[in-house]
């Protein structure tokens, strides 16, 4: 905590008191902004309900951004930190799928290295995937989370129980969001979701121990 001990120096140059002083107030600063924001607090009843997070790519698992190689091969960029929280996501006993318009092999791979079940790609009307989904998973509305960026998740977002969004996604998007991530897409925007889904669960430190007790 930071405190008024120090006395006045009689110098324009700081004392080592009060140099020690201002770095107590920065760790104590830092200390407090990393507390949960209202904003992740208010939303843990709805992310306790969640059985189903349903997650598009561009944007989101990625930053949007698509690479051409010479010989005409897309390349995407994910991030380790995202798959993590994934995998821990269905440790914690809530299915994964994806959503999305484009068609692409790293999707199919990285769907492929974590284990995902349901996966629709080329989906320009996503609320048909969406549908399906659903009808074979035999969830509720309030029981799904969707993650998009841009107006092709709208439909969705505004049908589930927990729409979210990422930091850099589109205004629209951004307002019928209950939940804006504070990381933009492909960032570990998605890690925080999962994060909060788990925490909603009380099952944060369950799964830590397993990590940190193998």
């Amino acid at each position: 905590m930071p405190d008024d001990t120090c006395s006045p120096s009689g110098t324009s140059y700081p004392s080592d008191c009060d140099i020690t002083q201002g770095l107590r107030e920065k760790a104590f600063s830092r200390k407090h902004s990393d507390e949960r924001s209202y904003l992740w607090r208010s939303c843990l009843p709805r992310a306790k309900q969640i059985k189903l997070l349903l997650l598009d790519v561009d944007g989101v698992l990625t930053d949007g951004t698509i690479t051409y190689t010479h010989g005409g091969d897309e390349i995407k960029s994910f991030h380790t930190r995202d798959g993590l929280g994934l995998r821990l996501l269905q440790e914690a006993g809530v299915e994964v799928g994806i959503i999305t318009a484009r068609t692409s092999e790293a999707v199919t791979r990285r769907a492929r290295d974590l284990s995902l079940k349901y996966v629709f790609q080329g989906s320009r009307n996503k609320i048909e995937a969406y549908d399906t989904i659903i009808s074979e998973l035999k969830v509720k509305p309030e029981e799904i989370a969707y993650m998009g960026d841009d107006w092709l998740d709208l439909p969705i977002l505004t049908r589930v129980g927990f729409a979210i969004t990422v930091a850099d996604g589109a205004a629209e998007v951004r307002n019928v969001a209950h939940f804006i991530t504070s990381s933009p897409g492909g960032k570990g925007a998605v890690r925080e979701v999962c994060d909060l889904i788990i925490e909603a669960k009380d099952m944060t430190q369950t799964l830590l121990e397993k990590y940190t007790h193998p």
